[in-house]
This record gives structure tokens, sequence and C-alpha cells, in this order.
């Protein structure tokens, strides 16, 4: 059954996206748009999943989508909140590097820096007192059970210490967006349900709060996704497959009444093999 939701302003939206590398064309014509989606009586952002095959250009898609990766041709654009509403709507800005969180796939942390140390380094663009960035940094270590780590260092944590204390360093420094590419992989249970919390608790903490991902297990981009985008590659009008990645369907979860379920119910499970049956052929 649908679950009653409203949406506001366009908060991501991608406009005719390439990226090349010589004559590699690597990403094309890419579009999307994704808006604040807000429910009566309940605080949560938005959950957005990439999905396609090995190849297909995800990770070049998240470098662009951070601004660690300038495009060829096209723009992503984001809210620019640091200049006032106008006719009700919030001005538009074309993202730069730190607007957007990035986890990748190694955790990557500062060596000779502890779990709290890092988190202190995190905030140094924070306008916050002393005494403010203490009970923020305090507040996340303790939702994120990470207090008993505050004084470790990376070499120390597991791999989902880890990967949870690289997820706060960017929601701490880098606003409401928050990519991760392939956060899932090589987890076991235990880590994933970790995972899962840690989503869990950045969409509840704010409804602007947007987590991208990546992932190769499609039944839990359905199970925790409220859009999906698949990559993969296009055909031109005689048939033939072009080698440059690009959306070839949306899944807006929301529409199809299949957002914010606790667990996979048959419909979850239908739309799984047919996002599996179109990246076979993309």
């Amino acid at each position: 059954m649908a679950i009653p939701y409203e949406q506001k302003d366009t908060i991501l939206h991608v406009e005719n996206l390439t990226v090349a590398y010589g004559d590699k064309v690597i990403l094309q014509d890419v579009n999307l748009m994704e808006k604040d989606t807000v429910r009566e009586g309940k605080s949560q952002g938005q959950v957005i999943a990439v999905l396609g095959r090995s190849g297909r250009g995800k990770s070049t898609l998240f470098r662009a989508l951070t601004g660690l990766e300038k495009p060829t041709s096209g723009k992503v654009l984001i809210p620019d909140y640091s200049k006032p509403a106008g006719n009700g709507r919030q001005p538009a800005k074309l993202v730069q590097e730190g607007d957007v969180g990035f986890v990748n796939q190694q955790y990557t942390l500062f060596r000779h820096k502890t779990v709290y140390q890092s988190l202190w380094f995190a905030l140094r663009k924070s306008n916050m007192s002393k005494e403010e960035k203490e009970a923020e940094i305090m507040h996340y270590l303790k939702e994120w059970g990470l207090e008993k780590n505050k004084d470790q260092y990376p070499n120390f944590l597991s791999g989902g210490q880890r990967q949870r204390t690289a997820i706060l360093e960017q929601l701490l420094s880098s606003g409401y967006y928050m990519v991760l590419d392939e956060p899932f992989s090589g987890l076991d249970i235990g880590n994933i349900m970790s995972v899962k919390k840690a989503f869990e608790l950045i969409s509840q903490r704010h409804d602007l709060n947007t987590i991208i991902f990546s992932t190769h297990d499609i039944e839990l981009a359905v199970e925790l996704a409220d859009s999906i985008y698949v990559l993969g590659y296009p055909k031109d009008e005689g048939g033939n497959t072009v080698h440059a990645g690009t959306i070839i369907k949306h899944f807006d979860l929301k529409q199809l009444g299949l957002a914010w379920h606790e667990g996979l119910t048959a419909s979850h499970l239908e739309c799984v093999q047919m996002i599996k049956a179109i990246m076979l052929q993309a």
C-alpha cells in the first residue's frame, strides 16, 4: 500500500551530463531530477540508489555528483542555501567539491588521527563554538555506537567502525548530501545491518538529507531506496549498443507504493526481477 507523501523543491537536478576522456565517452546525456519528499509527522530524507553492471559509469557519475569530476558537457545543480529564497524557490548552483559528502569503498581515514580527532577536523569550517562542536561530536559518537572507539586510530578499528567513521566525517563536513560508492560490498550480515542503521540515522536527521548509493545487491536497493536509477548502455535507432553509460530506467518506488516498508513484499520482489532483466539487456 502506498504511503502518503508530498513533494516540494528540487534538491538535485542532473541535466544532459556527459563525461568523456579524450575520445572515450564514459557517460552520455544523463538526466535526473529529485525533489524534497515530505511525509506528515515524520522527519526523513531521500534515499536514491544507482544500479548498473560493472563498467557502466557509476563511479564516474558519483565523481560528477560530488564535484570531483568536471563534466565535458551538462551540469549538476543543487540548491544554494547560502542565498535567500525568491518567490518561494531556493536558488540553484553548480555542485562544487565539498558540497556533497563522498565515501568510497576504502573508507579512507587519516592514519594519524583518532576517531574523535577526525570528526573534530571535519567540523573545522563550522561556525559552532568549541563547546557546541564537542557536544555535536559526542552526540554522534554515542548515536552511531562509536563512543568507546573515540580515542582509537583507524588501524585498530573494524571495517564497520572505519566505515561509520568515514560516513560521519562526510556528514559533519558536507551538508545535506551523501554519496556512498558500494557501501555494502564485502560486508557480513552484521555490518550490513550497521550500514542500514546508518542510512536510517542520516535520513531521520533532516528531511533534506539525501543519500545516493550504488550496490550490486538489487534486493537491498529496492528495500532501502525510494528512488532507483538504472545506468546502462542504450541502443541506437539501428538496435546497436552505444558504449556510453546513461540512465535507461527510473523506478520511483514512492509512486509505485514500494517505499518506506519494513522488509520485502511480493511486489518488491517483482520489481527486483524487472530491474535484473533491464540490467542484463544493458
